[in-house]
């Protein structure tokens, strides 16, 4: 087939509205990232830094957005620390948003397979502050699993403004996930 055969039998409409519905996706997703990974920063300066001197390490490449200076260790703040952040992010969770309990890949992958794609607006904010609140203040896990859900949940909602179909949700939910994750991994 040449090449400007297979050109006029693409159908353009369907084309654009997929580049444009992923361009948006991305830029929201990743948008979303950033904002994640920053916030787990902030909280991780103002409560485990700033209170009890400890400071956690850094992937290779990765630099924090804040000042770091000498500072005297307090072990014992530490596990104050620790203790709150759990107990604040778990209420926000459980008050607020049950379903952005966990690590949040396996949410999002219930939400394509049982749910028709459906997942609530409130899912990326609260997954967002709660899972920042835990990594922030020492609290063991990693990004991938909620920027998964923020990403997954920001496609979703993206679909469900529009009035897309559930096939078309459960695609933008796809391509928020790895946006999301694209961006906190670059």
């Amino acid at each position: 087939m040449s090449l400007d055969r297979f050109l006029r039998s693409l159908d353009w409409k369907a084309s654009g509205k997929w580049t444009a519905l992923s361009v948006a996706v991305g830029i929201i997703a990743g948008t979303g990232g950033v904002v994640f990974v920053l916030l787990s920063q902030a909280v991780s300066h103002y409560t485990l830094y700033e209170f009890s001197g400890y400071l956690p390490g850094e992937a290779v490449g990765e630099h924090s957005i804040f000042d770091h200076p000498a500072k005297e260790l307090a072990p014992w703040m530490t596990v104050v620390v620790l203790t709150i952040g759990g107990l604040v992010s778990g209420w926000l969770v459980y008050t607020f948003a049950p379903e952005a309990q966990g690590h949040g890949t396996d949410a999002a992958i219930d939400s394509f397979h049982n749910k028709r794609g459906f997942v609530r607006a409130r899912i990326p904010l609260i997954k967002t502050v709660a899972s920042a609140i835990t990594l922030g203040t020492g609290g063991s896990g990693g990004r991938e699993g909620p920027i998964a859900q923020i990403g997954a949940g920001f496609g979703a909602y993206l679909a469900t403004i529009l009035k897309l179909s559930v096939r078309d949700r459960r695609i933008l939910l796809a391509a928020g996930m790895g946006a999301g994750i694209g961006a906190v991994f670059r």
